[in-house]
């Protein structure tokens, strides 16, 4: 049954009765609404959880006037709903980590073969800021937290309606502050030896016995074995073999690969 702010006026009824099953009437005349229906002009949430679902497109209703609001429990009852030639924005909500991969890796593609003139943002709880950056490079015109107000929630989908692309600041700060996090580190870990000792180490990486790095760095045999001495003194390694692991990763920037 179609819900509506407005089904207790009696007049009402025979309005509800004669939309699509999974519209709810934004308050708009409904005259209007009923012989004209524009999928153009519509929301579409898909949200298995239906207390969720209800919930969010109640609030969307008082809020965007303008918008007719379609609910779906799933992609394939999405997919039966007749959406003419038209395209809508979808919301497509997931609750944790592996229902949100599910969306983005699995829905996400699926959808977009079905409409590709839709305009699709992910709602979730997940705030892994790769994960959203991920929604968007998979198609998504935006990523919308749960943790976020609905007012902010808003204004992204009116943003991806005008035809924009939302993905919260904090996201893009805190992958920026990861990624350079990690440089910190590895330079970090790149100032613990001296030049001819990050020869030594890289060397080492490549599983190099010692009288092969003593010829390619031009230095003798006893010279390498201080060298790896000092090195697994400064890494508390037990041999070259942790020397190797522990360094993983290391001196990327001039092309080594980590083993």
């Amino acid at each position: 049954m179609l819900m509506n702010r407005h089904n207790s006026v009696p007049h009402k009824m025979s309005l509800i009765e004669a939309l699509p099953e999974n519209v709810i009437d934004s308050g708009r005349d409904g005259n209007n609404l009923s012989e004209g229906f524009d999928i153009k002009d519509s929301i579409a949430i898909i949200d298995e959880n239906a207390f969720a679902r209800d919930c969010l497109a109640r609030c969307l209703c008082d809020i965007e006037s303008d918008c007719a609001i379609l609910t779906f429990a799933d992609v394939d009852e999405w997919q039966r709903f007749d959406r003419g030639a038209g395209s809508s924005i979808v919301l497509l909500c997931a609750v944790g980590l592996s229902a949100t991969e599910n969306v983005l890796h699995r829905d996400l593609a699926r959808m977009k073969m079905i409409d590709p003139q839709a305009r699709f943002v992910i709602m979730s709880d997940s705030e892994n800021p790769d994960q959203m950056l991920d929604a968007i490079e998979h198609g998504a015109s935006g990523y919308i937290p749960s943790s976020i107000h609905l007012d902010v929630a808003v204004k992204a989908i009116r943003l991806v309606r005008a035809g924009g692309v939302f993905i919260p600041a904090s996201a893009l700060l805190k992958s920026r502050t990861a990624a350079d996090q990690v440089a910190s580190r590895k330079e970090g870990e790149r100032s613990l030896f001296t030049a001819r000792q990050a020869e030594v180490v890289k060397a080492l990486r490549r599983g190099q016995p010692n009288k092969l790095i003593a010829y390619e760095l031009n230095m003798g045999e006893c010279t390498v074995k201080v060298h790896i001495r000092n090195i697994m003194k400064k890494l508390n390694a037990r041999n070259r073999t942790e020397v190797a692991f522990m360094t993983n990763g290391m001196f990327l920037p001039e092309g080594d690969s980590p083993r």
